[in-house]
């Protein structure tokens, strides 16, 4: 059966080829990237990254980003054998919730299981193999070595490639209309609602499974390991994740890892931290998946405080002008690879933090959420975003958001999959009336604290349908209202630093 399934794995063979692809979802990616002094990127390694979309029946759908580390292979494993485990008959609308919990975490242990079936033949050989090794001797270079030592070493080394790596995954199932995230390891899910009140709320389902998260410290602890270490270690075994799939070392080895060789039982698991259901019935909105290297970039760039409201703004920024779904995730994820490379090349205190990246995964889910009008013009009417512009001096790393209104493109809603005229409320403004702010409010599931955004910047905000009418020679006045940001930045750089000639009109 093992060797059946390592046969698999390495023909590269699905075992979902006949599952339909979900159409209401889009997935940006991005390689990793080192710069050189000069700015320039170069790749480190082939891009480790996966992900998944069908479509099942029942009114199933299976979405998951999957951030693989040295290989590809458990991130390609796992998405192939976590689709087949959930949607091949295993789920259907009778389930309850624990029903679908229960599913859920059965089909990731039998992920993990498989996939260690598929390294058992390559284990055995390696175990065995370094029997035959003489002991290390520094003094001792690989060329002067016996022709039987080198044949040795070198297979072990092609069977370290071959079982090496893991991955931490986190998957969004939809069924009966309610929505599951299953989380193991560092990745992120954000649900964004745009209420009838107006208020936007984005909520971070679930904290990442890291060497900072107390209720895991608190695990680890409890089977003996020492958790102020593994905090001030920040990783186990080269990750910052505590729970992941495959890694062999930290699964089968741990106690050989002095950091994990106090643990009564395995410390690094792959269990998943399963939350909802939560109904997405009347939710107007959409969801995001990323992976580890997309957060880590976009949080190395700007900081961490605002990452989740950022990236909600750039996808509803990019919603608003691109007509498929696969266009607005790869620009998104485009964006936060120029702002990392931007920052890295300026020299500021943050550049330090931007000299590499990891693989970049977004997959978008929407939610009753109609993409533009291609034929529409910005100044047409329509929605207003907000673009955060966050900088900081060489003498701080702290963050400066500005908030600049874009008139975006209007948009129809989607309504039981039918158009219908956009609206806001019963109290839609008339032409040249003034709507309502709405608010953006960031909530983790997790903690449930909240926090809105102030100014006259929100996510969502409507103004009157009069658009701007061009002039004789054809232009329309400015609808990007810069004046906030070049007051803010002059402040900023007040110190003898003259901004004649620089940012702002001449």
């Amino acid at each position: 059966m093992a060797a059946q399934r390592r046969n698999l794995i390495q023909s590269h063979q699905s075992w979902t080829d006949d599952l339909p692809l979900c159409q209401m979802c889009g997935v940006g990616t991005a390689p990793n990237c080192v710069y050189g002094p000069d700015g320039k990127g170069t790749e480190s390694h082939p891009n480790e990254d996966g992900h998944l979309r069908f479509r099942g029946e029942d009114g199933c759908f299976l979405y998951g980003v999957f951030n693989g580390y040295d290989g590809s292979r458990v991130a390609s494993f796992a998405s192939q054998c976590l689709t087949a485990e959930l949607l091949l008959g295993q789920l259907n609308s009778s389930h309850t919730d624990n029903d679908v919990r229960r599913i859920l975490t059965q089909a990731f242990n039998v992920v993990e299981k498989s996939y260690f079936e598929t390294i058992d033949d390559a284990l055995a050989e390696k175990a065995h193999l370094s029997n035959f090794l003489v002991p290390h001797n520094e003094n001792v270079s690989f060329h002067q070595l016996s022709s039987q030592n080198q044949k040795v070493q070198e297979r072990l080394k092609e069977l370290e490639q071959e079982v090496s790596g893991g991955a931490t995954a986190v998957v969004a199932l939809i069924l009966n209309n309610k929505l599951y995230i299953a989380n193991v390891g560092t990745n992120r899910a954000l649900l964004c609602k745009s209420s009838s009140d107006g208020q936007n709320q984005v909520l971070q389902i679930g904290r990442p499974h890291s060497t900072d998260n107390e209720d895991e410290l608190q695990r680890l602890a409890a089977l003996g390991v020492d958790s102020a270490r593994v905090r001030q270690a920040g990783q186990i075994g080269g990750q910052s994740s505590t729970r992941r799939l495959g890694d062999y070392r930290v699964k089968f080895n741990y106690n050989e890892i002095d950091l994990l060789s106090a643990a009564k039982t395995m410390p690094v698991i792959a269990e998943p931290e399963i939350h909802g259901s939560q109904s997405l019935d009347s939710v107007t909105g959409f969801l995001l998946l990323m992976s580890e290297g997309l957060i880590n970039a976009l949080e190395s760039a700007h900081g961490p405080e605002q990452a989740n409201q950022e990236i909600v703004a750039m996808v509803a920024a990019e919603l608003a002008q691109q007509t498929t779904l696969e266009a607005v995730a790869q620009s998104v994820v485009d964006r936060v690879k120029r702002l990392h490379h931007d920052v890295y090349v300026s020299g500021r205190q943050r550049a330090t933090y931007c000299s590499r990246h990891e693989d970049m995964t977004l997959l978008i889910r929407t939610l009753n959420y109609l993409l533009a009008d291609g034929a529409l013009t910005p100044t047409q009417g329509g929605r207003i975003y907000p673009v955060s512009v966050p900088y900081s001096n060489s003498q701080s790393t702290s963050k400066t958001s500005v908030t600049l209104s874009l008139v975006m493109p209007s948009q129809s809603t989607l309504t039981n999959g039918t158009n219908t005229a956009s609206t806001l409320e019963e109290g839609t403004p008339t032409p040249g009336s003034q709507s309502p702010t709405a608010t953006l409010q960031s909530t983790n599931t997790q903690t449930q604290s909240s926090s809105s955004s102030s100014g006259d910047g929100s996510l969502f905000r409507q103004r009157g349908s009069q658009a701007a009418q061009p002039d004789e020679t054809g232009r329309v006045p400015p609808y990007v209202d810069f004046s906030q940001f070049y007051r803010l930045w002059g402040t900023d750089h007040s110190d003898g630093q003259s901004t004649q000639g620089g940012l702002g009109p001449q």
